[in-house]
């Protein structure tokens, strides 16, 4: 049995967007906000980055995608940190 994915399930996979998934982004979001130190959210970052791609490959995306859809991702994660600032007391309007 073959484990790369059928030609047909590929295009499909390959349209789902990292980005769109805005529940994984705010929980990583929030999660990274949860870090005590820089050290642990850049091992935080090291550890989600290297499971997003594992299973990007496995479900047969081309890697030149990958990173592609890597870079949006953490770019929607970014831009939910600086929300969460914003909504909470004290933070900032700009």
């Amino acid at each position: 049995m073959s484990k790369q994915p059928k030609p047909w399930f590929r295009k499909e996979l390959s349209e789902i967007k990292l980005v769109r998934r805005i529940g994984k982004v705010r929980d990583i979001a929030r999660k990274m906000l949860d870090k005590s130190t820089d050290r642990h959210a850049e091992c935080y970052r090291y550890r989600v980055t290297t499971g997003l791609l594992g299973h990007m490959s496995r479900i047969g995306i081309p890697e030149q995608e990958q990173d592609e859809q890597l870079g949006a991702f953490w770019s929607a994660v970014q831009a939910e940190i600086i929300q969460t600032y914003q909504r909470q007391p004290g933070g900032s309007a700009a």
